[in-house]
């Protein structure tokens, strides 16, 4: 068969295609986003959608494979607990077509606002849990997880992390197989979870398990190499590549593909069997419980930490494992900091230099998107940041205690367009049904940014391309019964419009809503309309006063005592910074 180079998301993709998947849902977050973006190359045989949350996917998938077809949801490892609600209650429910979940967990926080291990999900909620540790293994694991799902009517929880997901290695691709179509059968006391009903699946759900446990054993997804008896290492996932880098041969391993429910008779063969164990895992000690559950002694999270990513270096170091001697190339250099910042030309700088300019009227709580870069500095432009959609809902609890404070400054609850539908309309809905004095900001640019520009409802094609009719948010407002003169939807680059939005929501009394509406400059419409466009600075003109850099644009810099436009190609000659200056140096060009 052909052989390709794929990341393990890809892989994932493919692996579900080639398992004959019909429905695929998601909702984008790194390092999961790939994954569904790659199942819609094979629109011809999968439908695709990104839902509106994590959860509405994890729905749409249980309703597909309820009605009889293989379903995957994907998303982030902070999405599993928006869409827990649903999971957990549909694990006793099981499937009728596979049904596979999975979950893209973030060690190291590099695109996350925790590190948690959602390994742990998998005895909660009673799922299956399978984990590959390469591209090959993820194709291969996304295919295998449809057919233990069916097999044992249950859930398949897929749990990758972030190397595994963006790591690319080769993968031998195989045929689609028949897409799987079961009858659908009207069993409400199997799909409806009443508690007479939930109270006999859950026995059968802990039947199922213990069966799972019994084929865990033999199944090839797990894996024992025998080398040195005198260490037994036992890994799974991307933590087995990093042990066998730092231990090679030395040491025998036994490796979980299936970390749910684990094996007790493979793990008591394989720690008999040595002097001494090492658990090498990443995140919280579930391997190494699991181990010392079954009375064994074993050397784990004493020594490895549950912060962050492992590496072959952290692991020898943890574990007193001398280097090999092979000479390795280091460099006594390191690369500068070099902070994410918000692009040149976005709509959002605008939005927050303004809102900086009020800072003494206002307190300003954020959400999870492009704009979480503005409470870095300079803005510095909210307090509070917590997960997708408390921008509007905490910023209601913030009022309320600063009221009972006698503290009169306007609370500012900001989140973005994407946001807003994923879970921002409830709290929108809650602050006008409470009353609650906020100023709620939709700041709207039109696509998913963070992410890499995927579709939204409020977007007008779908992840398959096709044309959608797309949800106005200002609709949505109306519908909650707000007055329109406590509505302001305005462009974020044009501060007199900016300021006076800002300066009415703080003498309202209520609730005042703000849609600041710029679409993404990086939207291929919108970066092809503005080819060309970029801002000139008349030298000969500019006093050097610095006001144009604290709007902190990327493409500008200050070059002896003048303001200089760095980067022209990166300039989109949105003219925020023209409007700072206030001696006229600064005009567009090129348009």
């Amino acid at each position: 068969m052909k052989k390709v180079i794929m990341s393990g998301d890809e892989a994932v993709a493919r692996g579900a295609w080639e398992a004959g998947v019909s429905l695929a849902a998601a909702y984008p977050g790194t390092p999961s986003t790939e994954i569904l973006e790659n199942m819609s190359l094979y629109k011809d045989d999968v439908y695709c959608m990104w839902a509106s949350n994590e959860k509405v996917a994890a729905e749409v998938a249980i309703g597909a494979s309820i009605g009889g077809v293989r379903s995957i949801a994907s998303m982030k490892h902070v999405g599993m607990n928006v869409a827990a609600d649903p999971i957990f209650s549909a694990a006793y429910t099981g499937v009728n077509g596979g049904l596979v979940i999975v979950t893209a967990d973030d060690p190291g926080c590099h695109s996350s606002q925790n590190e948690q291990d959602n390994r742990l999900y998998a005895p909660h909620a009673k799922l299956g849990m399978l984990e590959p540790s390469d591209s090959q293994e993820c194709k291969d694991f996304a295919a295998a997880a449809f057919e233990i799902s069916e097999k044992f009517d249950t859930i398949m929880l897929l749990r990758m992390t972030t190397r595994v997901c963006h790591s690319k290695s080769i993968v031998e691709l195989g045929e689609r197989g028949e897409a799987v179509v079961y009858p659908y059968e009207s069993i409400p006391t199997k799909y409806t979870m009443l508690p007479v009903n939930a109270r006999k699946r859950h026995v059968i759900r802990e039947e199922k398990i213990k069966e799972m446990e019994e084929y865990s054993y033999t199944s090839p997804l797990n894996k024992i190499e025998y080398n040195d008896s005198k260490i037994g290492v036992v890994t799974s996932g991307i933590s087995y590549m990093h042990a066998k880098e730092a231990f090679g041969d030395s040491v025998s391993y036994l490796k979980f593909g299936i970390t749910y429910p684990l094996s007790a008779k493979l793990i008591r063969e394989f720690c008999g069997k040595m002097d001494k164990i090492y658990i090498v895992e990443e995140g919280e000690p579930y391997l190494e419980n699991a181990v010392k559950a079954l009375g064994f002694n074993c050397l784990g999270k004493d020594v490895v930490t549950c912060q962050g990513e492992l590496d072959a270096e952290i692991i020898r170091r943890a574990f007193g494992i001398e280097e090999s001697g092979e000479s390795t190339e280091k460099c006594a250099l390191t690369a500068p900091d070099r902070p994410p910042v918000l692009c040149a030309g976005c709509p959002h700088r605008g939005f927050y230099y303004s809102l900086g300019k009020h800072k003494k009227d206002l307190v300003a709580v954020g959400d999870i998107g492009c704009y979480s870069l503005g409470a870095s500095a300079p803005f510095f432009g909210f307090d509070i940041g917590i997960c997708m959609g408390s921008g509007f809902s905490s910023a209601i609890g913030l009022a309320k205690a600063l009221e009972a404070q006698k503290d009169k400054r306007k609370v500012f609850g900001m989140l973005g367009d994407s946001t807003f539908f994923h879970s921002g309309i409830t709290g929108l809905v809650d602050a006008v049904h409470s009353k609650a004095n906020v100023c709620l900001c939709i700041l709207d640019n039109s696509i998913t940014a963070m992410t890499g520009h995927q579709d939204n409802p409020g977007t007008s094609k779908d992840v398959m391309g096709y044309e959608v009719p797309s949800i106005q948010i200002t609709d949505i407002i109306k519908a909650t019964g707000i007055s329109d003169k406590n509505v302001r939807v305005v462009d974020p680059v044009d501060q007199k419009e900016i300021d006076s939005a800002i300066e009415a929501a703080i003498k309202s009394d209520g609730v005042f809503i703000i849609v600041s509406r710029r679409p993404c400059v990086l939207i291929k419409e919108v970066a092809r309309a503005n080819a060309g466009a970029h801002c000139v600075i008349d030298a000969d003109k500019c006093v050097g006063c610095k006001l144009c850099m604290k709007v902190a644009c990327p493409a500008m810099a200050f070059e002896n005592g003048k303001a200089v436009i760095a980067d022209p190609d990166g300039c989109t000659a949105c003219g925020l910074c023209a409007q700072m200056c206030k001696v006229n140096a600064i005009t567009k060009a090129g348009e």
